[in-house]
This record gives C-alpha cells, sequence and structure tokens, in this order.
C-alpha cells in the first residue's frame, strides 16, 4: 500500500486508516466479526488504526473499541512493524450520549484507562478528542504534555480543531496530526485552510467520515456524478470519495471503517486508485446534499 507520512517524528503510515467506531457502537457486529474486520484490513497493509475510550454504547462501556482492538492484535499474526495504534481522550458517555471532559483530571484518568484497555505500557498516538469549551484549550493540550513527559504516550495528536488552536497546541507540544472531518458533504476543513496549515508544518490530517458518515453515505451509489465515474473507473462510489479525498493533500489519510469484512476491504483499494484532474473537479463541482 502506498505510505504518507503520519507527521513529525513519525513513521510513514498506509495512505488509508481504519476507524473501528462502528464495530463498537449501536448496531456494531459480533466480536468475532469486529476481529475479523481488523485482521483482514491488517493483512491488506493497514498500518494505522485509529478507536477511542468512548467508542462504546454508554457510560458503562467505555472502552469497548478499544478492547476489541487489543484482542484483534493479540491474534493477528503479521508484523507489527509500524503499526500504529491511535486512541483518543477528552469525551464522555453519559447515559448514551456524547459530552465533552477536557478537564486536565479526566484526561490523566482516561489516558490510564486506555493504556489497561489497549494492553500497552505506552500509547502510540493520543489525541485530544476535541476542545471542551469549559476548559481553556491551553489546560487540555498541556495534559497530553505530562502523560507525553509520563512516557504514557508517544506521540499528540489534535482532533476538531481551528488553525488558531493548532498553533496554540504547537507553542506547548509537537502536533504530530489533527483528526477534522472533511468529505464531500463537509469541506470545512478545506475551507478553513487546516488542511493547508497542517501541510505547511508537516502535520498529517486525519480525515474522519470521509465518505458522509451515517446515512449520507448511502446517498453515494446513486450520485449521478460517482456513479457512472465508479463504473468507469471500476471501483465503487465509496472507494471514489476516498480517493478524492486523499487527493486534497500530501499529507492526508482518510480513516475508512465498515462493519463487514467486504465492505472494510474496499476501503483499502482505493490507495491505487487514481482520478484525474477532471475526475477531481467533477466531483469538486458536484452537489452533495444533507437533506434526507
Amino acid at each position: 500500500m502506498e505510505t504518507r507520512s503520519l507527521g513529525p517524528g513519525a513513521p510513514d503510515e498506509g495512505a488509508v486508516t481504519i476507524g473501528g467506531m462502528p464495530l463498537s457502537i449501536r448496531d456494531r457486529p459480533d466480536e468475532a466479526t469486529g476481529i475479523a474486520v481488523l485482521h483482514a484490513v491488517l493483512d491488506a497493509g493497514v498500518t494505522l488504526l485509529d478507536t477511542a475510550d468512548v467508542y462504546c454504547l454508554d457510560h458503562k462501556d467505555i472502552g469497548h473499541n478499544e478492547r476489541l482492538f487489543a484482542k484483534a492484535l493479540k491474534t493477528w499474526s503479521g508484523d507489527r512493524h509500524n503499526l500504529v495504534v491511535a486512541t483518543k481522550g477528552g469525551m464522555v458517555r453519559p447515559e448514551g450520549g456524547w459530552e465533552h471532559d477536557g478537564r486536565p483530571a479526566h484526561l490523566t484518568q482516561a489516558c490510564d484507562k486506555s493504556l489497561r484497555a489497549l494492553g500497552v505500557d505506552r500509547i502510540d498516538l493520543y489525541q485530544l478528542h476535541t476542545p471542551d469549551p469549559s476548559v481553556p484549550f491551553a489546560d487540555s493540550v498541556g495534559a497530553l504534555a505530562e502523560l507525553q513527559k509520563q512516557e504514557k504516550i508517544r506521540w499528540i495528536g489534535l482532533s476538531n480543531v481551528s488553525v488558531a488552536q493548532i498553533e496554540e497546541a504547537r507553542a506547548l507540544v509537537t502536533v504530530v496530526s489533527v483528526q477534522n472531518r472533511l468529505s464531500p458533504f463537509f469541506r470545512e476543513a478545506i475551507e478553513t485552510g487546516v488542511i493547508a496549515h497542517c501541510a505547511e508544518h508537516g502535520i498529517g490530517f486525519l480525515a474522519y467520515s470521509p465518505v458522509g458518515g451515517g446515512r449520507l453515505n448511502k446517498k453515494l451509489p446513486t450520485h449521478p456524478v460517482l456513479a457512472p465515474m465508479a463504473e468507469r473507473l471500476g471501483a465503487s462510489p465509496h472507494a471514489v470519495v476516498l480517493a478524492w479525498v486523499m487527493a486534497q493533500g500530501p499529507n492526508v489519510i482518510p480513516i475508512a471503517a465498515g462493519r463487514s469484512v467486504k465492505s472494510a476491504l474496499d476501503s483499502t483499494t482505493v490507495a491505487s486508485l487514481k482520478l484525474t484532474a477532471d475526475d477531481l473537479s467533477s466531483i469538486d463541482e458536484a452537489g452533495f446534499s444533507i437533506a434526507r
């Protein structure tokens, strides 16, 4: 698989990342299927796996996806050279809701729990899941700096951040990666200059929800621009969209996902799918409605 730079001081990783969220939230598959999905993408050359402590059903289920990753890696017989597992802290799931908690004390506790769930002594890439409006951003980033000093985490990443927040964090730590939303439906990472800023500073950009997420990805197979393009290229519309996401910058690594081996493996084919300038322009100019 083609590789791309994860960020300053980190190794190059497979050009497509697999995220574990669908394997642990509502309508998740059984554990055996989840492990089979992870084994399949690892065998296909994926070297970066993305998870979070809150990829679960609710507060009683915290760490489900991290534990699933740990079980999958324990039973995988492949080469772990350059394999990176990224997780996140900074959110909570009270009664199944999604809430911020960027307090340093919470981040410290969350990191310790993630270490146990993943069964490791040090987390490869630990990301602040999202800024907490009720906590000074510098305090949350400072907590990650302290965890790195304690050698509980190797690299620091940010998620759901602006250019200004990236710069505020860079004054305190080395930011290896930024994980923000990017798809043809949601292009704010392009429009606000986050991708370009990351590229300028050698920071990897991990694109989450690259095919829209949830109900939106179901619109892709019948999209009037994507459907004929996918047929001509001999690829799925989802793979074509992932290729468009990758084309937004040499530092962009899409976080694909799947609840089945078939859908997850389809995402890994994008690394060899090349869109022409006309293809890219057609998608750039196409409408992608988020209306139901």
